[in-house]
């Protein structure tokens, strides 16, 4: 029985991979995931990764014809490690996933706080102006007239602010909700 050419096992196992790799190969990954020791170049996908397999096994088949013993073995080290690792990083996809969509809710229950908290602030800010506003009607003294007159028109800027605050924060609610 003849022995198996190790660069079709090779190519074996990385075809197996690209398969593998093939349904979520262009999806975008959060953070880098190797070390850049394994892989040089970063990608934000797991097809990057992908394709510096393929093209370190090109390499390795050239080296293997020019007979570079060095370098094939440096070139297959490199490749077994670099499989090892995508295979991981495959069967952590799961976990990811539901580490993603837990960060989502989270992000979504801050969100709601913030727009309470400012929902909050809104309801204080038009409490204080009307108190100001009922006691410019009864100041006698035109220093405290002017002094509360200052006061509402600076009430009413941060009332403008918060509102405003209030809008981004409803629109990134409905964001998140369109996501989910």
């Amino acid at each position: 029985m003849n022995k198996p050419d190790p660069l079709s096992l090779f190519k074996k196992q990385i075809d197996n991979l690209a398969e593998t790799v093939a349904p979520i190969a262009n999806k975008k990954i959060a953070a880098p995931c190797f070390d850049t020791a394994l892989f040089h170049r970063r990608s934000d996908s797991l097809g990057g990764y992908m394709q510096q397999i393929r093209d370190n096994f090109t390499q390795l088949i050239a080296c293997v014809e020019a007979q570079r013993s060095q370098q094939v073995k440096f070139l297959a080290t490199q490749i077994l490690q670099q499989i090892e690792a995508l295979t991981r990083e495959l069967s952590t996809q799961t976990l990811r996933k539901q580490e993603n969509q837990l960060t989502q809710r989270k992000k979504s229950v801050d969100l709601y706080q913030k727009l309470a908290q400012h929902q909050d602030y809104e309801r204080r800010l038009h409490s204080m102006i009307q108190d100001r506003e009922l006691s410019l009607t009864q100041a006698q003294n035109f220093m405290k007239q002017q002094e509360l007159q200052k006061e509402i028109a600076a009430l009413e800027n941060r009332l403008v602010r918060c509102k405003n605050a209030l809008f981004s924060i409803e629109k990134s609610i409905e964001k998140q909700e369109d996501k989910f």
